[in-house]
């Protein structure tokens, strides 16, 4: 088993369980994006580009617009035209204008993209090796609890 939180972050005082907890939240979303990364790495990805891939395969074979991807981003303070570029330049999407409005840019996922995320889609059982520590009931109490942080009601399950 690793280490407690104060031993990973040498800080073996915190004000209260309130700030241990953030403490371990923050650190423990590290812990995860690294593990992530890691397979995104192998392909060429950010977490970021992974992301908006996703989201534009979920609309395909419609496009997305910037306003639409930011939306549904995990990462909400990412810079999803700066990320597109990156995209595009990978020749993963694509963007054009709108022939109904002109002012409005749509992207959508080439073929290239779609066959990139077909390698990819391991990374759900990377995401369930991440959480292989938590039992059935207790993954369902960790989402609960991570739904109620968040502000959103959920039933205790029983």
């Amino acid at each position: 088993m690793t280490n407690k939180i104060e031993e990973e972050v040498f800080l073996h005082t915190f004000r209260n369980e309130y700030h241990k907890g953030i403490v371990n939240l923050i650190f423990t979303y590290g812990y995860v994006q690294n593990k992530l990364q890691e397979l995104f790495t192998k392909h060429g990805l950010t977490m970021q580009q992974f992301n908006i891939l996703r989201i534009l395969r979920g609309s395909y074979p419609d496009s997305c617009s910037n306003t639409d991807i930011k939306e549904r981003m995990l990462d909400k303070n990412s810079d999803v035209t700066r990320i597109v570029n990156r995209l595009i330049n990978q020749k993963l999407v694509e963007r054009r204008i709108c022939p109904e409005d002109k002012r409005k840019v749509e992207i959508k996922i080439k073929d290239d993209g779609l066959r990139l995320l077909s390698e990819i889609d391991t990374v759900s059982e990377k995401e369930d090796e991440i959480l292989q520590n938590l039992n059935e009931h207790e993954i369902l109490e960790f989402n609960r609890l991570l739904n109620k942080i968040r502000g959103i009601a959920v039933p205790e399950e029983s």
